[in-house]
């Protein structure tokens, strides 16, 4: 089958060719010309550009064998939210919605976790790094410094997905130096234009993604890292006094985000080592895993929800680390009196400067 090459201009982006009067390859949008002898080593790397290669294998986790006996599942009819707690518990609320969960389920054929980090944090610390999270906010609305707002404080084990791979990869970047000088007549600027290639491997353990549909994928990747020196083997003696979700997410279906956050890792990796130059952009990327392997694991989760003019707002505490995050919510009237005071005090200011100038005048 025949391969179709086209070559880009560096500087503009459009198709170059062969111009016959100046015998090099010309830009007809910018007028930049380049020597044949540049664009050789260029034409074999088009050539050998290949598209990603990132397989794996996903024998993660075990079939469960005997220690399901004292587990149930409950449902969420609200959000369809799955938790893992033992057969005496009555009842108890969804951590994703705060809908009442009935007990409708049992466990079913799922894969057993491989690993689980224990919480190291309890609800208490929860609680403190909420207020922590909000302490010096001045345009937070008053009733989130009430300790009272907070609707609910659940600690969850989080399903997650953790890939180990090696990666092979080769970078071509586009990269510029500009320099810039004047005379007495014009002002100069000279911009140079770089292929850059980089090329090697890299090793990556326990990249997580998340395998609950109803957890966040940002929101768990913002409360990250976790140390895993700190993993155990699963017990289902851990999940005592805690919430599970089982996954909902396969390894399979996380194979994508893996592979995403994978590839960008590699690009910063390789990116880290182009320096010298006033912008650098990558052209092509091409990442080939081996030995791509995945385990299933369980982190420990404190999720809080609070409710403010019927928006609820979830944040997460990386209950190992005490990493907290979430997004809050401006009060309006205290923005307009922070914007009316700093227009008062610019006015001010304007105003002074004005009559100094014209003292001085």
């Amino acid at each position: 089958m025949s391969t179709l090459l086209d070559y880009k201009c560096p500087c503009c982006g459009g198709a170059i060719e062969f111009n016959t009067t100046a015998q090099k390859m010309k830009c007809p949008y910018c007028d930049t010309e380049f020597e044949m002898d540049a664009l050789r080593e260029y034409d074999q790397e088009l050539q050998n550009e290949a598209p990603d290669e990132m397989n794996w294998e996903t024998n993660a986790g075990a079939d469960w064998q005997g220690e399901d006996e004292n587990l149930v599942t409950y449902v969420c009819k609200s959000c369809a939210g799955e938790i893992v707690c033992d057969k005496t518990t009555a009842a108890t609320s969804c951590p994703y919605c705060g809908n009442p969960v009935v007990m409708t389920g049992n466990l079913s054929g799922m894969l057993k976790p491989d690993f689980i980090i224990p919480f190291k944090l309890d609800k208490k610390a929860a609680k403190e790094g909420y207020f922590n999270h909000i302490k010096g906010k001045k345009l937070l609305p008053k009733i989130f410094k009430e300790q009272n707002h907070i609707d609910e404080i659940k600690g969850v084990y989080v399903p997650v997905w953790l890939f180990d791979a090696g990666a092979d990869a080769n970078i071509r970047y586009r990269a510029t130096r500009v320099r810039h000088w004047s005379d007495s007549n014009y002002n100069y600027t000279e911009t140079k234009y770089y292929a850059i290639l980089r090329g090697g491997n890299i090793a990556f353990e326990r990249v997580p993604v998340d395998g609950s549909e109803k957890m966040d994928d940002t929101l768990m990747e913002s409360i990250e890292p976790y140390n895993f020196n700190e993993a155990v083997d699963f017990q289902t003696a851990y999940m005592a006094g805690y919430l599970a979700d089982k996954y909902d997410v396969t390894a399979e279906q996380s194979i994508d985000r893996a592979n995403q956050r994978i590839k960008r890792s590699t690009e910063e990796a390789f990116r880290s080592t182009v320096q010298g130059y006033t912008s650098v952009l990558p052209e092509n990327t091409n990442v080939r895993l081996n030995n791509g392997k995945a385990k299933y694991a369980l982190y420990p989760v404190w999720l809080l929800n609070t409710t403010y003019q019927d928006k609820k707002y979830t944040f997460a505490m990386n209950g190992q680390t005490g990493k907290f995050v979430g997004d809050l919510p401006c009060d309006k009237g205290l923005f307009k009196k922070y914007l009316f005071t700093i227009g008062g005090i610019a006015s001010a200011a304007v105003f002074a400067l004005s009559w100094l100038i014209y003292l001085i005048l």
